[in-house]
């Protein structure tokens, strides 16, 4: 089957063809690093990294481009986000910067998000910045009015094509008013003059200032992947204005089309207290959970788990039952890893398993092709889920299992559950540290119970037992031993 993928430019399911063979260019819209990360947050960056997993799990070469926004993000009264934060904390913007970059990949690096190929400032690629806004004056897309540079949205026949706005309907819904000289409420900033209290400054050809948000994501992405290139992705919530601005001023620049594919993620919602009814979880409406905080809860499995049941475009509400319901589908794939690796070490050799690798051929290939569908994470954990039913049958049955078949059902959960969705650790992970020891003491505890029921004593059997059972840990005493495993 081929890859198919929605593309929201064109709002219909089509095949994936690279523009080169072989080979993904892939800029995702990062952060603007002035507060701690989200759950939002973590909901697109998650989505993406599957992607990016599942592309080269597919063998494709990518490049993985995701920029720091660190400068010109501006708030609907023109403040600079970093700015603003950074008088709150009586703090310098680069230090601001500095300390919510790291906490950002500290956060990712927690939830098990492969790092970006590269990860752009747009403090540091302001003369590419200035290069296309030159460019864009040249060709006469874009206006100098009192010191700043706007982009004419009107000098783009096709400009709304993304999220379908026309520009006569926009009169009253541009998130920037008139003022400054701007011709029209959607004209938006490419420049911005520096007010003498305003730090974030550079020097330009129309005197010193501050890019705007939308620019640096177009400069970037064609000094990494060129003008250009295959996938652009992004959160549902940027479509309008900042998806839409770069395509205008990426296209007008470049004469040629920005992204071929535009794939954006739904919202993380919360359930409104007063309403009942699910609003965005968002930093201005104050009703957010940082990643930080989600972590002492809840394990970053977990919290994976919760975000790749729901397909990456639909939105997905967070509530303390889905991600109790996450917490219990997460364990039930990693205790059966867990089952394999232990039988493993004392297997004899060969494939004996009544013929389970056909089984685990057909869930790669199941696997595969929802994966390919649009990268339906949600149907991919059900293949998992369904092996892991039959791998249970197998383990807990009479049949006799060779290494050559637990080693090839371990390297399946791999391939598909650690490799590509990122909810089960490796070999070493799973089966080491805290698990190793973990294993090893109800190991002893076991053994202690069969010395007592091989004494007789049968109210300290019992006793083990209940407490095992108390920890989660069940009991099943068979012919050739007794078997344990997490509830």
């Amino acid at each position: 089957m081929t890859l198919q993928l929605f593309n929201v430019l064109g709002r219909e399911k089509q095949p994936f063809t690279p523009i080169i063979d072989g080979r993904v260019g892939m800029y995702v819209c990062g952060p603007t690093v002035y507060e701690h990360s989200h759950l939002g947050h973590a909901k697109t960056y998650v989505s993406f990294d599957v992607v990016a997993r599942y592309l080269r799990w597919r063998g494709y070469e990518l490049l993985y481009v995701q920029n720091i926004t660190d400068v010109g993000h501006l708030r609907e009264n023109e403040e600079d986000r970093v700015l603003v934060r950074a008088a709150q904390l009586n703090a310098k913007p680069m230090q601001v910067v500095e300390t919510y970059t790291r906490s950002y990949f500290e956060d990712m690096d927690a939830l098990g998000v492969t790092r970006p190929d590269i990860s752009p400032r747009a403090s540091g690629h302001v003369p590419e910045q200035i290069e296309m806004i030159e460019t864009l004056l040249k060709n006469g897309n874009a206006y100098i009015a009192n010191g700043s540079v706007y982009f004419d949205v009107r000098s783009d026949d096709d400009y709304g094509k993304l999220s379908n706005r026309r520009v006569e309907e926009q009169q009253d819904e541009s998130r920037e008013l008139i003022g400054g000289g701007k011709r029209h409420p959607a004209d938006f900033a490419l420049w911005k003059r520096a007010e003498p209290e305003h730090i974030l400054r550079w020097n330009s050809p129309w005197g010193s200032g501050f890019p705007g948000w939308h620019i640096e994501c177009s400069a970037m992405a064609k000094k990494y992947l060129g003008a250009n290139f295959d996938i652009h992705g992004g959160g549902i919530d940027n479509i309008y204005p900042h998806n839409e601005n770069e395509i205008a001023q990426s296209e007008c620049a470049n004469h040629c089309a920005f992204a071929n594919y535009w794939m954006l993620t739904g919202s993380l919602n919360v359930l409104d207290p007063d309403e009942g009814i699910p609003v965005k979880m968002s930093k201005s409406l104050g009703n957010y959970i940082t990643i930080k905080d989600a972590l002492k809860t809840w394990k970053p499995q977990t919290l994976r788990y919760f975000i790749l049941t729901s397909h990456y475009r639909s939105p997905v509400v967070y509530g303390e039952a889905a991600l109790a319901a996450a917490k219990s589908g997460c364990e039930r794939l990693t205790n059966a890893r867990q089952l394999v690796l232990r039988q493993m070490n004392s297997a004899p050799e060969g494939e004996a398993g009544n013929g389970f690798l056909a089984r685990l051929g057909k869930a790669q290939a199941d696997f595969r092709a929802v994966m390919d569908d649009d990268f339906n994470s949600p149907r991919g954990i059900a293949v998992l889920q369904d092996l892991t039913r039959d791998v249970n049958s197998l383990l807990n049955s009479d049949v006799e299992l060779g290494a050559d078949t637990l080693a090839a059902i371990n390297a399946t959960y791999q391939a598909l559950g650690g490799d590509v969705l990122g909810l089960l650790g490796d070999e070493a992970t799973d089966a080491g540290g805290d698990s190793q020891r973990e294993a090893a003491l109800i190991e002893m505890l076991v053994e202690m119970r069969a010395q007592a029921r091989a004494q007789r004593d049968y109210a300290r059997s019992d006793q083990i037992r209940d407490q095992l059972m108390a920890l989660g840990i069940t009991l099943e005493d068979r012919a050739d031993g007794t078997l344990w495993k997490l509830a």
